[in-house]
Order: structure tokens, then sequence, then C-alpha cells
């Protein structure tokens, strides 16, 4: 019987194929791993970023727009005059820093370079720069695309560019101590940008450009005749100011000096420096003017025609008080005022008396800061406790009393409108922005006399030179010594003008003022506010008129009857 021989491997047990059932959780626990493991990876580099940024600005003092990440410096609201002009905007604007600690090439080549296209550092700073412990370092803000482009050109990937808001004024100085101006922060420096800083980057509102009182179109021309009268005088400085009447927005305001916003760092403390609002001077004579309305509503000049003694000098104490122009005989109200006589306003002052003064001062908000939104406010200056006779006196006509330009246009607001003081606003009126009910200081009869006393001024008194023909400019010209080594000097003058247009119906108030006019051969020697302030008010008035509404007129005159019979009288007895 033959055997079978058979191969035990061909009978082998073979386990069945394991099922891909069972695999499967073992690939999803291992995927899922792998997810948790690169999440984590991910929230720990974020929360790395976010820890490195946080030091960053807290110990480097640098925005994190230095380092490409789209910046913290917010963006701001436009701003834009009454008109929609805009006046100032936001862009982004590059920046260069140095990271030291990333510099790979020769630092003395790279300090070698950065010197060559930025001179404003010499090569041993660069080079410190770059071996600095610190890790990020601006060397240039602002830069312009030419500058990034040569710097790149380096090679050095230690150098680092960023963007970061940029303030842009594309009006250049126009209303810059209006407007103001922002650092390197992007934060608001001085005038509307400082003040207003909250508004400007408030997310729910800075879409809407922020809307001012001034016009673009007489703010220039405010400051070109301001400018061209100061470098005409040789004067030092300059400011002026075109306020509404009625409403008391500021529709331009110039300091000069003048200020570039877009460069305000290359600008001097001097340009910087708001003479409307910071700065407090004697504005002598413009003050006439409210003493002679105080008297008329405390009942102690009743008539133009009140007669005053106007000696050539007037001897109060150990002072003796003079005037430019003087009578040497008995003067009416209105030739007191039509020939700016100090010896006569200043017997109307002691009649107030110093507590009526006070009061009437302090209710027209002349004892304190002026009344604007803008941080830049100087303090008044005023007799304070030696407030006796020859204060009020000398304050009757402007001396011993300093406030700003800006003070004495709501001054004179408040004499024309009616008698009442509103604060000043740099902002347009609007529902935002609603006209106050303000304060009755004086009354409207008085407020209408004294239009024709202020007209008498220009038409037949020291204001001639400020009559622009048809815009019925009144005024009062005002000069006053500075003091110099704590005494008052004849060689050094503020030379101011207050005028009102059209008196007949008062619709703006303009100031100017010179600080420092020297004589010319054209003023016969002369450097009063007469020969060198009052033609800048022409020309301004005749200049704004029309932008603003208001023609002239060559038909209409204001009724001067009432003062000039007493002026005439007085020429008729003398």
């Amino acid at each position: 019987m033959t055997t079978l021989a058979v191969r035990p491997s061909l009978f082998r047990k073979v386990a069945p194929p394991q099922a891909p059932a069972q695999a499967r959780p073992d690939r999803a626990a291992v995927t899922q791993y792998r997810l948790m493991v690169v999440m984590l990876m991910f929230i720990g580099i974020t929360i790395a970023i976010g820890l490195r940024l946080t030091y960053l600005l807290a110990f480097e003092g640098r925005p994190v727009a230095a380092a490409g990440t789209g910046g913290l410096a917010l963006p701001r609201s436009d701003i834009i005059d009454r008109n929609g002009m805009v006046l100032a905007t936001t862009l982004n604007a590059w920046s260069i820093a140095v990271q030291p600690a990333k510099i790979v090439g020769d630092k003395r080549i790279v300090a070698r370079e950065l010197a060559r296209l930025m001179p404003e550092k010499s090569e041993a700073d660069y080079f410190r720069l770059l071996n600095s412990r610190k890790t990020f370092i601006y060397i240039r803000r602002r830069a312009v695309p030419d500058l990034i482009a040569a710097v790149n050109a380096i090679g050095e990937p230690g150098i680092a560019f960023g963007r970061e808001p940029d303030r842009l004024y594309p009006q250049g100085d126009l209303g810059a101590h209006i407007i103001g101006y922002t650092d390197l922060d992007a934060k608001g420096t001085g005038g509307v940008e400082g003040s207003f800083e909250k508004r400007l980057i408030d997310p729910a509102l800075r879409k809407q450009p922020l809307q001012l009182a001034m016009d673009a179109r007489v703010q220039q021309a405010l400051e070109h005749e301001l400018f061209s009268a100061m470098q005409h005088f040789s004067a030092i400085g300059a400011a002026g100011v075109v306020l509404d009447v009625k409403t008391s927005e500021v529709v331009a305001l110039a300091s000069l000096p003048e200020l570039n916003p877009n460069a305000p760092g290359k600008g001097t403390d001097d340009a910087r420096f708001n003479r409307a609002t910071l700065g407090v001077y004697e504005l002598g004579s413009t003050f006439k003017p409210f003493t002679v309305a105080m008297a008329m509503d405390a009942g102690v000049v009743n008539s133009f025609g009140q007669m005053y003694d106007c000696p050539r000098g007037l001897k109060v104490g150990r002072f003796t008080i003079t005037d430019t122009h003087p009578f040497g005989r008995r003067c009416s109200v209105a030739e007191i005022m039509k020939e700016s006589s100090n010896i006569g306003t200043a017997q109307i002052a002691a009649e107030v008396g110093a507590a009526r003064q006070r009061e009437f001062l302090r209710r027209m908000h002349f004892l304190e800061p002026v009344s604007v939104e803008l941080r830049e406010k100087g303090r008044t200056l005023n007799p304070g406790a030696n407030w006796g006779q020859i204060a009020t006196m000398t304050v009757g006509y402007g001396h011993g009393i300093a406030v700003s330009p800006l003070h004495l246009a709501t001054g004179y607001a408040t004499l024309f409108n009616g008698g009442v003081w509103r604060p000043a606003t740099v902002l347009r009126r609007g529902p935002g922005n609603p006209l106050p009910a303000g304060e009755q200081v004086f009354t409207e009869a008085t407020s209408q006399k004294m239009r024709a006393l202020l007209r008498l001024v220009v038409t037949n008194g020291t204001g001639k030179n400020a009559d622009a023909p048809g815009y019925r400019v009144g005024g009062k010209t005002g000069t006053a010594e500075k003091i110099v080594g704590g005494r008052y000097t004849h060689s050094a003058v503020v030379t101011s003008f207050a005028g009102v247009f059209p008196m007949d119906d008062p619709r703006y108030v303009v100031i100017a003022m010179l600080d420092e006019p020297k004589a010319t051969k054209e003023t016969y020697g002369f450097h009063t506010a007469g020969w060198n302030v009052a033609p800048v008010i022409k020309k301004v008035v005749a200049r704004i008129g029309p932008l603003l509404g208001v023609n002239p007129d060559m038909g209409r005159e204001v009724d001067l009857t009432d003062v000039l019979r007493y002026v005439q009288e007085e020429k008729k007895g003398h």
C-alpha cells in the first residue's frame, strides 16, 4: 500500500485577515492626538507673541506698528472746515527701525550706510544703536518711499520696516494754531487735535469728520494780511481773530510766526506759542468802549454830550495820566472816544468805581482764562487785591489788565450783539454744538447806542485807516507799552485794533494785533495802532466780506447824528 506523503505546510492553519473596522479606532486616536498637539503649539505661539508684544509696548515704548502688525496708533477722524475742506486726515506712513540682536552684517559698514542716508545722526551714533541691548529702536518715523528703498538696499535683515498711521495736514500751516498737530505716536498735541483727542479716536465717531467753525478762505486772508504787516513793520509776532458776533464761532484765528503741523518738531517754541489764546497782553485803548458802556449801564453817563475836564495832564497821586492827542479843555464823551483820551476815560472809570468795574469784567469773563475748547489758554492778569482808584482808572483805558486777543473778540461780540456774552467755540454751531443762551452783560439799549460811537472812531477819529469802503466798519485802536526790565517802555509796544462790521447790523468781529512793530517812513516815525494795524483791518474786511455774505454797500451808513452834533458843537466853541 502506497502511503501518500503530505507536506505539513499545505495544511497549516492560517489566521484570517484582521478586519478593517478593528484598525480605524487606532488611526483616529493618533490623528486626534496630532491635531491636539498642533493646536496647543499654535495657542502657545499666539500667547508667546502676545506676551512679547505686551513686553515691547511696556518696556520698549514703541507702537506695534513698528513690528509690522498694523499698529496700536488708532485711526483718527478727519478735521474739516465749515465748508467741508479737509484740514487734517490720516495716511499710512513708513517707519525704519533696527533690531540690534538680528544684525548679521558688519555693524560698522551698516552704521556708515545709515549715516550716509540719514545724516541727522553720525556713524558713531548709529554704531552705538546697533550695539544696544534694546530689542527694537526707531531710527526714522514718517520716512519717504525713496529713503525706504535706499535703506532696504543695504540688505541687512536686522533693519525693520513698518507701516503706521501718519497725520497729514493738506493745507500746510493754514490754521495750525486752531487745528494743532499730532506727535510721532499719533497722539493729539495742541489745538483741536489735543482738545478733542477722545472724540477723534472714538470708534463710534471717528468715521465722521469733526467740523470746525473755521472758514479756510477767511483764515487764509487773515493770516496773509497779518504776515504782510508783521514783515513790513518788523514785528516779532502777530495775532488775529474773526468771530461771529451772534454765535461766537471762531471763523478764523491766527498766531504768527507760523507753525507747520506736518513737521511740528522743526518749529520753534515761539512758533508753537498761540498768541491769540495763550498770550495775554495789555491791549490799551481797545478797552475804552467797555468803560463807556459800563458807565451808560450804571447811569454814570447819560449822553454822548456829557462833559469832562480834559487837561494836558491829570495828576492822580504820584502818577500823571497823559494823552497822545491832548485836548487841554473840556471835552464830550463822543470826543473822548473819537480821540482816544486816557484822561477822559480814566475819569469815567473812576465814576463807575472799582466794584462795578470788576463785576462787569467778571461777567464778561475777563478775569479768567478765555472760554474756548482749546487747551492753550493764558491766565489773565489784573490788579487783584490792589484794585483801588488808580487801578480802576488805568484799567478803564486798558492798562494794568492783560487778556488774550480772543478775550477781546468775545468782549466786542458781547458789546454789539445786544449785550449777551457767549463763550467762543472752534466747532461749527449745530445739533452737537447748539447756541447757548448766554449771559446778559449790557442792556440792549447800550449795545445799540455804542454802534454809532465806534463808527465815529473810524470815520472821524484814530481808526480812519481801518475804514473799508462800503462795510461800515466800527472799532477802536489800542497802543500799549510793554514792560521791559520791570518798567513800561515807549520803545516796545503792542498795537491792536478791535473792529466790527457792518456796524449798522453787526455780523463779525475782527481783531488784529502786532507785537513790537517798528516805525517806518510811511508812518512818520509813529508805531501806534492807527498807523500799522488799522490798515490790516481794512484789508481783511474787504477780502472776507464777500466770502461771508456781506457785500459792500456805498448807499448805507450808520446814523451818526447823535454823536457828531456833540463833536461839532465843541468845535464851534473852540
